[in-house]
């Protein structure tokens, strides 16, 4: 669908989405060669939301399997429904009976009964999960399986023999094989390490945090009316605020969320006020909010005219270890 990594780039940008050099070029390989991309790093960083953009920007379906600890592969891949089939064999009681009925024997009776196998071994009782939605899919999907590594490991062994072939064994129906290939997007928040096998499987990218320069460009796409200048002073004092020893740094998506709160109090600069009010959207955990306003508090006020000219930066304060 693309030819150049251009193209790729292109593409995703105008999807409201600014991909790295690395980024890129793992996407248009993963395209191109057919593979899965695993995509690993922080979370909040957009490993999610690049599966969503590739999927608009490609026209197709996106197809999601958020895994968790204890995902089995019924609920990843099919579940076949006993009780509708019982259902439907207690509503055409009559019927196989009628059927059965001028048998002239009872091999001629289990033959036709063998011949409506159709009837009761059938699609129309397979509830299909993620996994198979993306395979049996008529059209091209992107899925995405989401947080891999918050599933066991055993899960992890049995993806890897559908991401192989792309084909379910169903024993009620047979084999059952993709008509297109999807696009496979795996990411990881890193929480456990993925086995060798996975990683052979896929083609890989690292999601980190954007420097100062990428974020801004991402704030000023995402939330454009919030000030240039109040848009810098925000960045810069996100990027600081990674440099603390916290136990979650602010991810890119709550750096959005919080110019978006910035915009909705009418904020014209990060005074002390501002800052104690709003470093929740931020941060997530008491402790971490105690660290970043113990480092804020050892500053002295920031004249005006400093405040006019520079952002607020954590490197004027004492860093707390």
């Amino acid at each position: 669908m693309f030819n150049t990594i251009d193209e790729v780039r292109s593409a995703l940008s105008k999807q409201q989405y600014i991909p790295s050099q690395e980024i890129t070029t793992a996407m248009f390989l993963a395209d191109k060669l057919g593979k899965p991309l695993l995509a690993e790093g922080p979370a909040g960083v957009g490993k999610t939301e690049l599966a969503k953009v590739w999927a608009a920007a490609t026209g197709r379906e996106l197809i999601r399997l958020q895994c968790y600890e204890g995902l089995d592969e019924s609920k990843a891949l099919y579940e076949w429904e006993y009780s509708k089939q019982l259902l439907y064999t207690q509503l055409l009681r009559d019927k196989l009976g009628d059927l059965l009925s001028t048998s002239g024997s009872l091999r001629e009776a289990a033959d036709r009964l063998a011949a409506e196998d159709d009837v009761f071994f059938s699609e129309r009782f397979l509830l299909r999960r993620p996994l198979l939605r993306a395979i049996t899919s008529e059209q091209p999907t992107v899925l995405l399986i989401d947080e891999i590594d918050r599933a066991d490991a055993e899960f992890e062994a049995f993806l890897l023999e559908v991401l192989s072939d792309f084909q379910v064994s169903v024993p009620e129906l047979g084999t059952l094989k993709a008509v297109h290939r999807p696009t496979v997007i795996l990411t990881s928040n890193n929480t456990r390490e993925l086995s060798e096998a996975l990683k052979r499987r896929c083609l890989y990218v690292y999601v980190d945090y954007p420097d100062q320069d990428a974020e801004l460009r991402i704030v000023k796409l995402k939330v454009p009316e919030l000030s240039g200048k109040l848009a810098e002073q925000a960045v810069a004092f996100v990027q600081q605020l990674r440099m603390l020893d916290l136990k979650k740094h602010p991810s890119v998506s709550e750096t959005i969320d919080w110019a978006k709160a910035l915009v909705q109090l009418n904020a014209r600069a990060l005074d002390r006020q501002t800052l104690e009010s709003t470093l929740s959207v931020l941060l997530k955990y008491e402790s971490d909010l105690q660290r970043a306003r113990r480092a804020t508090a050892q500053s002295d006020e920031p004249s005006p005219s400093r405040r006019r000219n520079n952002p607020p930066r954590l490197d004027d304060y004492e860093n707390y270890r």
